[in-house]
């Protein structure tokens, strides 16, 4: 078996992850890209509100959609185009997670998917300030041009990982997952009639049901230092696939959510979070409306200068933004950008 599989990225209307409004697909066989598509769609019905803070990072506006097929609608093709193959994805627990969440609110039955995380890769193949696309993309030679376009996003997914298994010289999915100590992912098939919702989709029909329409509260602007409330011991019966399992996180700046309410998301996946960066500090988490152009541009917080001082003397810490990281504990994403 050769380097084949196929890449996928998909938008979304809002913040609850189950409101796909594109996707893309990249389809490569022994490591060449062999084929593309791509769909516009309305999400499932009642998930369909379109948020300025999702509009404003891809574009996509709901008039653009009006009409078009919804997700389960659109679904067999998208499943036909995968076929069989292994899905990569660049934060995979966020974009798997859209599939099991817009199936969930569908009523729809899915099939299971073994899937490879490029951020995951990223992390253990690049020595990179922030293992974002844009970043991944640029150590690969990739090129990426309209970041949050869902087919260009997915071409540069695939570009990463055909990159990260010429580096580690890995004929397939399976080889470079064992040269570098790592376990293909898994998420089960889902029978709407069998098997619960995930924690995500109950959140989001919870809040329909009270009236509030899947938005998280907005809370108010409080002056002074945020916070830290307690460091929680990591669960360590998280997956270990997971990106943030068996990370030292630390949060800096102004978050959407409660920082201690942050905290316990991470311990929850695995990660334990400290409340200062030191040398066990492996992944900086910044609010503040934080993106990874940032790192260049300079509007950091002391906490990430400091992160980027050790990085430039060779300690692994990544940068992440709040978007990223409630992506990865399948959190709502109120107004950060997303990877």
């Amino acid at each position: 078996m050769g380097l084949d599989f196929t890449a996928i990225d998909f938008e979304t209307a809002n913040g609850f992850r189950g409101s796909p409004c594109a996707v893309g697909l990249t389809k490569v066989r022994g490591g060449v890209v062999v084929e593309e598509a791509s769909w516009l769609m309305r999400p499932p019905e009642n998930h369909d509100r379109f948020d300025h803070h999702n509009v404003r990072i891809h574009g996509i506006r709901p008039e653009q959609v009006a009409g078009l097929p919804r997700f389960g609608e659109l679904f067999p093709e998208i499943g036909a185009f995968i076929g069989d193959d292994i899905l990569a994805a660049h934060n995979a627990a966020f974009d798997l997670g859209v599939i099991r969440s817009a199936l969930e609110v569908s009523g729809l039955a899915g099939p299971a998917y073994d899937y490879v995380c490029t951020v995951m890769l990223s992390r253990r193949c690049y020595s990179l300030v922030s293992n974002s696309l844009p970043y991944a993309a640029e150590e690969a030679g990739v090129p990426l041009v309209n970041h949050h376009d869902a087919a260009e996003d997915a071409r540069a997914c695939a570009g990463i990982l055909i990159d990260i298994a010429a580096r580690n010289g890995a004929g397939s999915i399976a080889e470079l997952h064992l040269s570098l100590g790592l376990a293909v992912s898994r998420q089960p098939a889902f029978d709407p009639v069998r098997d619960p919702l995930s924690k995500a989709s109950q959140s989001a029909l919870e809040a329909l049901a009270g009236g509030a329409g899947a938005v998280a509260p907005v809370r108010a602007y409080q002056p002074g230092w945020p916070e830290e409330g307690a460091n929680p011991l990591p669960n360590a019966f998280a997956d270990p696939g997971h990106p943030l399992f068996g990370q030292t996180v630390v949060f800096t700046g102004e978050l959407a959510i409660p920082r201690p309410e942050a905290k316990i998301r991470s311990a929850e996946f695995g990660a334990r979070p400290e409340s200062r960066v030191t040398a066990r500090t492996t992944v900086l988490v910044v609010g503040d409306g934080f993106v990874a152009a940032d790192l260049r541009s300079g509007r950091l917080t002391g906490k990430a200068r400091r992160v980027l001082e050790l990085h430039e003397r060779g300690r692994r810490i990544e940068v992440l933004s709040e978007g990223e990281f409630l992506q990865m504990v399948g959190g709502h994403v109120p107004s950060a950008a997303i990877a």
